[in-house]
Formats: C-alpha cells, structure tokens, sequence
C-alpha cells in the first residue's frame, strides 16, 4: 500500500492484510494467528492505515498492548505509516492526568496505544469513547473472561474488535472460546 513507508510488505503479510480488509468488510471480527515474528504489528499497522486512507476512518482507534511492547508499536507506527498519529497513555497519575486533558479528548490523533494496566486504571476515559477498531496484542491476555481486563473490555464501544496472538489454543477449548466471545 502507497501509505506504507521504509520498507515493502512480505506477499504473506499482503494478504493477512487483505484478509483483515475483508473481515472489516463484512462486519466481521477476527483474530490474527499468525507465529511470532511474522509481522503481525506491521498487518495491523497496515490495516489502520487502510481504514484512514481508503475508508476516510482515521479513528479512534485502541491498540491495547503488554507494557514491554509498548515503545516498540509506538516506533512501528512511526516507522510504516507516520500519517497515522499515534499517542501513547502511560505514566504515573500526575502525567495520564495531563495526557488526558491535553492530548486524549480534544481527540487530535488516530490511535491510542497503551498497556493492558493503564486500560484498568483508566476504564472510565476510554468508556467516553466510541473505538473504531480495538486491537488486542497478545490476545491470550483475556482467555479468562472472568478477570479484570477481560470484563472492562468487553465494556468499550467498539465497533471492530481486532485479537493478536501467536498463541490461540494453549490449554483447552474454554480459553478459545473467551476469544472468540470477546469477538462477538
């Protein structure tokens, strides 16, 4: 895609971002399953900067994240699609507080990466919100649909929902079947 920069996209990662389209396409939600090391942060890149270039979607969009990844989407997006303004919440309360007010709802950006603790600590800003795709890295992160982080973001208004794993079936039929709640 002309939007892509600094590099080109792998034929395999075309169409994961092909598939992805057709997903949003048809109303449908999915998870991306691909093994590690294959470029699923680059598809999902890829798919966020399609909805703001061909479907005039820049947002807002989550991209909800483990902590040790957080600075390494943030430079991705950056990297492949910079049209795409990316902001990061993190931080001590002090810092989010000031991020909210001055950054989060005037609302000047399209996608909001942060980890799976700030979406706990701060559920009530992002509820305020109508998300047009919520991305979930590491998806296997609300397998239990009875913990914390699976309940809050079950409760977001989101109208695509976006699961990233490398991992789907680890134990036993019942975590899938959490994913593939979250989905519906």
């Amino acid at each position: 895609p002309f939007y892509i920069k600094n590099g080109e996209m792998r034929d395999y990662q075309v169409r994961g971002l092909n598939w992805m389209i057709s997903l949003y396409e048809n109303g449908i939600n999915g998870i991306l399953a691909d093994e590690m090391g294959l470029g699923k942060t680059l598809q999902t890149i890829s798919l966020l900067g399609y909805m703001k270039h061909y479907r005039n979607i820049p947002g807002p969009h989550m991209v909800i994240v483990p902590k040790s990844t957080l600075a390494n989407w943030m430079n991705e997006f950056k990297k492949w699609c910079p049209t795409l303004r990316a902001v990061c919440l993190i931080g001590d309360q002090e810092a989010r507080n000031s991020f909210i007010r001055d950054v989060l709802m005037p609302g000047e950006w399209d996608v909001c990466v942060t980890s799976y603790e700030m979406v706990i600590r701060e559920k009530g800003v992002f509820k305020k919100f109508n998300w047009r795709y919520m991305v979930i890295d590491e998806a296997h992160r609300i397998k239990n649909e009875k913990s914390k982080l699976s309940e809050i973001v079950r409760e977001f208004k989101t109208t695509n929902r976006l699961l990233l794993t490398g991992t789907p079936l680890q134990n036993n039929l019942h975590e899938l079947w959490s994913l593939l709640n979250f989905l519906l």
